[in-house]
């Protein structure tokens, strides 16, 4: 039996994100606790930012016609701290200004006080010659009155939430959390605490991708249901599968995708649902399922991952990561990729997309970590990133890579 050609790691996206349709339901949340959080619908500016022209510097608002030459003297008229408002300029005087308060009327410049001195008598004279519009901020120049300043879809930083708070908005407008069951199977696995390293049984793990996956679900504002790990039974898996398919978007597993007596996932998934099980061509990772779960009082998402560490780690970034954004309505699920130098040789151009794992040195580039296996978990703890590696394609030092910081694939 001829098997079926390895799947393109983009047509494998492709299809998963056509199955995300965005969660229907949204919620109000405080400005404040909406960090990570996706936007609803668009934050619209109902003023401008700033609202009036105003003073960049600490100094002095003036008439630049009334300083001809450097050295002249002006009487001060008045003195305008931030969240005060002036009156209009005497001619041939100064006002004394702070940072952020309204430049009063008549002012066409402000002098930063580093370039003015204050005379005994009060009056400050005013080194060199300025022009109109110095240090001056123009009313609406950061955002105009009906300017969409977060568009739907954009998923909320601590820049975006000061964003949101500058034009009034103590609320905003979010998707739901998705919600994702997540549960690993393998009568191989132990859990630290619960066994000592002592007294591991001969060939018994930890389980150390159940620690890295709901960290990265809860880093992508999931709601988690951990359900530890299931037994090495089909009866097992079936019923953790039907109870997990209730009030979740996603069931996502590690282990027994594959095709081994022991592998029940697959029987397990297809007898409540339906599953597509797919052989992805990029290394490490590979064996991906995909299916739909119906647990009677309700249906989900499924997705089964290798159980490899490292395979499980580049499948969740590469593939869970994208949809469950496009699940929380992100339309740019893609990760940021950096050009960067390669200080490294990679002779062994294989078939499939690679991923590298590598870290910046000082110079700025990039050294590879000596064991590429897909269970050396310590590679992605030492790296900063991958190198996103096409299929066939050889590295020699000094190339140009494109460089994948965990950052982007994590955040």
């Amino acid at each position: 039996m001829t098997r079926p050609p390895l799947l393109p790691l983009d047509d494998a996206l492709a299809q998963l994100l056509a199955q995300a349709a965005p969660l229907a339901q949204g919620e109000a949340v405080a400005t404040f606790d909406a960090d990570g959080r996706v936007l609803l619908r668009d934050a619209v500016s109902p003023l401008q930012v700033p609202p009036l022209d105003n003073s960049a510097m600490d100094g002095y608002a003036l008439r630049c016609a009334d300083v001809v030459a450097p050295g002249a003297v002006l009487p001060v008229s008045q003195r305008i701290p931030a969240g005060s408002v002036g009156t209009p300029l005497l001619p041939g005087t100064a006002a004394r200004i702070f940072t952020g308060a309204p430049v009063p009327p008549g002012a066409d410049a402000v002098v930063m006080q580093e370039d003015c001195e204050v005379l005994e008598d009060g009056r400050v004279r005013v080194h060199g010659v300025h022009r109109p519009g110095q240090h001056i901020r123009r009313a609406g120049e950061d955002i105009a009155r009906g300017a969409t300043v977060l568009a739907a879809g954009t998923r909320l930083t601590p820049a975006a939430l000061g964003l949101a708070a500058s034009i009034g908005l103590a609320q905003l407008e979010v998707a739901r959390r998705p919600r994702v069951a997540l549960f690993s199977t393998g009568d191989e696995l132990a859990m630290p605490g619960e066994v000592p390293p002592e007294r591991m049984p001969p060939g018994a793990i930890y389980n150390s991708n159940r620690f890295f996956l709901r960290a990265m679900l809860e880093r992508l504002g999931c709601e988690v249901t951990d359900l530890g790990i299931v037994p090495d039974r089909l009866d097992a898996t079936v019923a953790a599968l039907r109870a997990a398919a209730q009030g979740h978007d996603l069931i996502l597993t590690s282990g027994g995708v594959s095709v081994g007596e022991e592998d029940h996932v697959k029987p397990a998934v297809q007898a409540l649902g339906r599953l597509d099980l797919w052989q992805i061509a990029i290394k490490p990772g590979k064996p991906f399922a995909y299916g739909r779960v119906d647990g009677g009082a309700g249906a989900a998402h499924f997705m089964g991952l290798p159980g490899n560490p490292v395979s499980c780690f580049i499948t969740f970034a590469v593939l869970v990561r994208p949809f469950l954004l496009r699940l929380q309505g992100v339309h740019d699920v893609a990760p940021k990729t950096i050009a960067a130098r390669a200080d490294f040789d990679w002779p062994r151009a294989d078939k499939r997309r690679e991923f590298l794992r590598v870290r910046l040195n000082a110079d700025g580039h990039l050294e590879r970590f000596a064991n590429q296996s897909s269970g050396v978990l310590t590679s992605t703890v030492w790296g900063d990133g991958v190198v996103d590696n096409p299929p066939g394609q050889a590295i020699a030092r000094g190339d140009n890579v494109r460089f994948i910081p965990f950052g982007g694939l994590l955040a």
